[in-house]
């Protein structure tokens, strides 16, 4: 195994880091007083325009993306100190990079999964960010946890039409917020052969394309975490399907599919989220340093404390672990596939978030009051690294698995 950074990623992370530096940081004050005076809070700011254009302009533009028809064409190793890099400024810089979720993984499964017409229909504008989109799985009334729970229909239409009827709610939908999001991709039951209530539960599921528009289709609220909206992600919203229609030709792959899709689209994902989940820490470490060399307690710099020496230790010791993990999980998805890799997908999907979390209270215990305002980002930070302990697989979902794959040496 080999993590030494190629020439390609060297000369993508020189630039990343020098627009960071020069457009990203600044921007972030920007764009909240920007926001705030926005007719409506989903609107996108006139800064995060200027930022993406910006970033198109120096190339630094769908660098998640492997397949170098569609985006930057680099591997998981390459991308993973850039995705690193974007995490420092989780709300703008997976944005106005074309790298951020639900976007990524809905333009990974329309790669990959596709047909021609629905490509050029949806991929095409996404890549160009130009529409934003959302996925559809989460459902409030099981647990969703297990994908195979959810109850939402799609089901063939008994008026002789060529189309299917969707009918379900969904909510935390990521993306749905936003105006600019024009396409959902839903997840529900099918009347596959083995039908909807089949012996098999994970041939049940089938995604199909929805676009925001369609008779039927209500974002009914936005959803909160925990009091944040997410605006810059476009939010997270609860969605009413009632009886919407769409054509069969809106189907992605096959009917009975579904669920094998979802699992495709979750591995890139969790590993992205782990990559940025880094530079959150990494985010979080500047800000405690700085503190404790520029505020005083009880006659002498924080600094010189020693529970915070024991902090800023244990927070770099643990960087540096939960990097090489996910070093490695990069290098083994690369090298023998998501399938080879899925012990380390899952050990890293346990360990950052949980990890991270953790740096980031110290950082904000450090900063007393101001950890918990909005004039530093921990609090922010810390509400989407808790968040990542639930998104794609609860913790504990991805523990029963693992001790399972273990367990099973010894049967």
């Amino acid at each position: 195994m080999d993590f030494g950074f190629d020439a390609r990623t060297e000369e993508l992370r020189g630039k990343l880091l020098a627009f960071m530096d020069e457009y990203v940081y600044p921007a972030e004050a920007v764009a909240h007083e920007q926001r705030a005076r926005l007719a409506s809070p989903w609107d996108t700011p006139a800064v995060v325009e200027e930022l993406k254009a910006e970033a198109r302009r120096q190339g630094l533009w769908n660098l998640f993306l492997p397949d170098s028809e569609y985006g930057a064409g680099l591997t998981n190793l390459q991308y993973a100190p850039l995705a690193e890099i974007t995490g420092r400024s989780p709300q703008l810089a997976p944005t106005v990079t074309n790298c951020a979720a639900p976007d990524t993984g809905n333009m990974e499964v329309l790669a990959q999964f596709a047909d021609e017409h629905q490509k050029k229909q949806w991929l095409e504008p996404l890549l160009a960010g130009e529409i934003r989109s959302a996925f559809a799985m989460t459902e409030p009334e099981v647990a969703s946890s297990d994908a195979t729970n959810i109850t939402t229909r799609i089901e063939r239409a008994s008026d002789g039409t060529d189309e299917y009827v969707i009918t379900g709610r969904k909510w935390y939908i990521s993306g749905a917020m936003n105006p600019d999001c024009k396409i959902f991709i839903v997840m529900g039951k099918t009347a596959t052969a083995e039908g909807p209530d089949g012996p098999d539960t994970r041939r049940q599921q089938s995604m199909v394309l929805v676009p925001r528009d369609t008779p039927g289709v209500t974002v009914q609220r936005a959803m909160q975490v925990f009091g944040y909206e997410d605006h810059y992600h476009g939010g997270h919203a609860e969605v009413i399907f009632d009886h919407a229609r769409v054509p069969v030709a809106n189907l992605i792959g096959e009917e009975g599919g579904g669920f094998a899709i979802a699992q495709a689209r979750l591995g890139p994902g969790r590993i992205h989220h782990c990559m940025r989940l880094i530079g959150m820490a990494e985010r979080a470490i500047e800000l405690m340093c700085r503190r404790a060399v520029s505020r005083s307690a009880f006659g002498k710099a924080l600094a010189q404390q020693g529970v915070v020496h024991n902090w800023i230790a244990d927070a770099r010791v643990t960087v540096e672990q939960l990097r090489l993990l996910v070093l490695k999980t990069a290098w083994l998805m690369d090298t023998v596939g998501n399938r080879g890799a899925h012990t380390e997908i899952q050990a890293i999907k346990i360990a950052t978030p949980r990890a991270v979390v953790d740096i980031i209270d110290r950082a904000i215990q450090l900063h007393g009051a101001g950890g918990v305002s909005q004039d530093f980002p921990l609090a922010e930070l810390y509400a989407g690294a808790r968040t990542l302990m639930i998104a794609d697989g609860p913790d504990e979902v991805h523990q029963r698995s693992l001790a399972r794959r273990e367990l099973k040496r010894y049967l």
